[in-house]
């Protein structure tokens, strides 16, 4: 990242709102496609990115380094993104609806297909979370961890089931 990059973090951390404003141009399309592949829906993922951003302006003094700012917006969208998934699931127990999810609708993503996005979604939410941080967004293990807050090896290993995962629910789609 450049120093201009981090001047605007800094800034913006001590209260400035034009430099916020700026971070929020820069990373919208970063937040919002990392909701809309942990959720699957248009409207949910715009919803979170709003409530991201908010999140993110209103506890800017826990930002503990300029450097930090992409991983700590990830693990911001990554908590609302978990936090829905498990209201959308009681909601769902509650109606007693049938475990079917509901379809995508058209493609929302350039960086993924319809047919891997539906097979991204048959996906547990924590593999989901880490194809999605590594392969699309491209944050390296290290910075998984940090966002995830789980353990390097975990990451690892998450990574490398969800790929496995997505591999076999794309061979299901394919036959």
């Amino acid at each position: 990242m450049d120093e201009e990059l981090y001047r605007l973090i800094g800034e913006a951390k001590r209260g400035g709102k034009d430099a916020f404003a700026q971070l929020v141009t820069q990373y919208k399309n970063r937040v919002y496609r990392h909701a809309f592949g942990m959720l699957g829906e248009r409207m949910e993922a715009e919803d979170i990115t709003q409530e991201a951003f908010i999140k993110a302006y209103y506890s800017f003094s826990r930002l503990e380094s300029e450097y930090a700012f992409s991983s700590w917006m990830m693990q911001i969208v990554s908590n609302l993104c978990k936090d829905r998934l498990k209201k959308r699931e009681k909601e769902r127990t509650l109606r007693s609806e049938s475990i079917e999810e509901t379809s995508i609708q058209g493609v929302e993503d350039n960086h993924l297909g319809l047919g891997i996005q539906e097979a991204m979604m048959t996906l547990s939410t924590e593999h989901r979370e880490v194809i999605l941080l590594h392969d699309v967004q491209g944050y390296r293990y290290e910075e998984i961890a940090a966002i995830v807050g789980i353990p390097l090896g975990t990451v690892k290993s998450r990574l490398n089931m969800a790929r496995l995962a997505l591999r076999n629910e794309m061979k299901k789609g394919d036959a």
